[in-house]
């Protein structure tokens, strides 16, 4: 693969008092990194999913939707916290290139945390490979990507599996 543009993730979005589900992430795609928001595409579902389930719809101010997900127990960050990659599309990233974020320590300040949603395969495979052996067990889920890349299912049956994994007895995870 030809060398891509080295890209660095955002900062987690997570209150360590009440983040109970960490939404994870492979890197922000192209337009996420200009607006410097999670999921900013405006094709991206995941503001529609997460304004279906928690009122943090697409149309409200960027922080008082990462208010509410913080205020339901949600925290945001993504796998990697570097890469190469040409173009948005997570089948552009160099794995050779990719570097995992601090796990250990953001578990560590975050004890609360019990599951992470994966919003797409390549963040599970890269937290699989290079996070899992050096962190604590925790109960995972891949749910299907809010990309709109991922056309494989229509919008209302990724409502549907978000909803069932972010339901509050699927929150509370022991």
């Amino acid at each position: 693969m030809a060398e891509g543009t080295r890209i660095r993730c955002f900062a987690p979005v997570a209150d360590p008092a009440t983040a109970r589900v960490l939404i994870l992430g492979s890197m922000p795609g192209a337009a996420s990194l200009d607006a410097n928001q999670y999921y900013a595409h405006p094709r991206n579902q995941f503001w529609s999913i997460m304004g279906a389930l928690f009122g943090a719809h697409p149309a409200l101010p960027y922080t008082e939707r990462l208010a509410m997900l913080t205020g339901a127990g949600l925290a945001l960050w993504d796998v990697l916290s570097s890469c190469e990659r040409r173009g948005s599309l997570d089948s552009a990233i160099d794995l050779r290139s990719a570097q995992a974020n601090d796990f250990a320590a953001f578990l560590g300040r975050h004890t609360g945390i019990r599951r992470v949603l994966f919003n797409g395969a390549l963040a599970e495979a890269c937290f699989r490979r290079d996070v899992m052996p050096h962190v604590r067990p925790l109960d995972m889920l891949r749910l299907p990507s809010t990309s709109p890349a991922h056309a494989g299912l229509s919008a209302a049956d990724k409502l549907l599996a978000w909803r069932t994994a972010l339901q509050p007895s699927a929150m509370d995870v022991v």
